[in-house]
């Protein structure tokens, strides 16, 4: 027996239940429909001309509904009289290539065929200004070509600074289509600086090439659409920093807190930009942003396939498996962290040979000496948690809030050993 398996053979893994989080939210019931009438209630379409060419920015984060949304803003445009096809607005993801970003539309179903308009992925992009420290602001060259922009994203939090706009519309326009070089210049003063310069280079970037209006979405606690807003380009500034206050009130979150250990079955970056949602998790890689759970250790136990051995977002755990650490490509994780300049996001924790010594090591150095007793919460992912997993101990607790509600009868806690 090694010295780590000596370590950690004596520390009990506990018996779990299974556990629903409730949350009071809104939704959209037809998405479809709803696209429709907030195009025309605002009335975004009057300056398309016939024959117009009109570039639709479409990221790479989870949107729900995506392909819903790209399909109905290219029928109404085409409806306007115009000729709509699509950009992918995502910095440097998909490999900083014209065609790995055309392939993570594909993986999010934005697809030619789904949506009925071409697809125009290029790196190409062009200078449009510069803010006063001479931080040069770039644009996609086929939407800067292009009679009219729109620019579709969900509006919620950022994973790593806090300002009146974080993710959303205003950031798509600076960093989504700025692509690789327009993501690395506004990252390189650091997200400390975030919070001022994205509004600054939105604007900028409106001023000087054809931004028509955004569709913007909020989800609710479930990652379904909880409301759809058509914003005039020129009401960003006024009408995004409401809409994420609305977010932010939506946003799921875990009702057991503190929590010893937090288990997190998958991380991958089709989840979040760092692979786990710190709004969550509690754990950002930088010092701009707070929230999420207060987690005393934290165990990521696989990566997801769609990630690729992108594990961005591994660094934000404490202890993980040899499993993740073969399936790592790292330099895809380090092009990311190279882009945005947060290196802590891909430093590889303590990793073990099998789940169950990975959560044991947690348990160990959770700070609580009752091993038996630790307050152990288990999650899929960030994106699914409705229903959750937590340590028998944890089950008069979870009775007396009334938003959680037991399932099932203890069990031995299933884990690869």
């Amino acid at each position: 027996m090694s010295i780590i398996n000596e370590l950690l053979d004596p520390i009990p893994l506990p018996d779990m239940v299974q556990v629903e989080q409730s949350f009071d939210v809104p939704i959209v019931q037809d998405v479809a429909k709803e696209v429709q009438r907030v195009i025309q209630k605002r009335d975004v379409l009057q300056r398309i001309k016939h024959g117009d060419r009109i570039a639709i920015a479409v990221g790479s984060r989870g949107v729900a509904e995506l392909p819903v949304l790209t399909r109905e803003t290219v029928s109404a445009i085409k409806n306007a009289g115009g000729a709509p096809f699509i950009v992918p607005a995502m910095g440097s993801h998909g490999g900083a290539t014209g065609d790995g970003q055309k392939e993570v539309l594909a993986e999010l179903g934005v697809t030619e065929d789904s949506i009925g308009a071409p697809i125009v992925a290029s790196m190409d992009v062009v200078k449009v200004g510069e803010i006063h420290d001479g931080m040069s602001i770039y644009t996609d060259k086929n939407a800067y070509e292009a009679d009219h922009i729109i620019v579709i994203n969900r509006i919620k939090p950022h994973t790593a600074f806090r300002g009146e706009v974080e993710s959303g519309l205003t950031k798509m326009v600076t960093i989504g289509l700025g692509k690789q070089r327009g993501a690395e210049a506004a990252h390189i003063l650091g997200f400390g600086h975030m919070a001022e310069h994205v509004p600054e280079m939105a604007r900028i970037v409106c001023q000087n090439a054809p931004v028509l209006f955004g569709l913007g979405t909020i989800e609710n606690a479930y990652d379904e659409v909880a409301k759809i807003v058509a914003i005039p380009a020129a009401r960003f500034a006024d009408e995004e920093p409401e809409l994420l206050l609305e977010a932010k009130d939506m946003m799921p979150k875990l009702f057991i807190d503190p929590i010893d250990v937090l288990i997190v079955d998958e991380i991958g970056k089709d989840i979040s930009g760092d692979g786990m949602d710190p709004n969550i998790t509690g754990r950002f890689g930088t010092p701009y942003a707070e929230g999420g759970a207060n987690a005393i250790k934290v165990a990521v136990l696989r990566l997801t396939y769609k990630t690729s051995g992108n594990a961005n977002g591994i660094g934000l755990a404490d202890v993980t498996t040899r499993a993740v650490f073969e399936q790592t490509k790292l330099e895809k994780g380090y092009a990311n962290a190279l882009t945005s300049t947060v290196c802590e996001v891909v430093k590889f924790p303590m990793f073990m040979e099998s789940e169950a010594l990975a959560v044991k090591a947690a348990i160990k150095t959770c700070h609580n000496p009752n091993f038996d007793q630790a307050r152990v919460v288990r999650i899929k992912n960030t994106l699914d948690i409705k229903e959750i997993q937590v340590s028998k101990s944890l089950i008069p607790e979870v009775e007396k809030h009334s938003q959680l509600r037991v399932l099932s009868n203890p069990e031995p806690i299933a884990l690869q050993v």
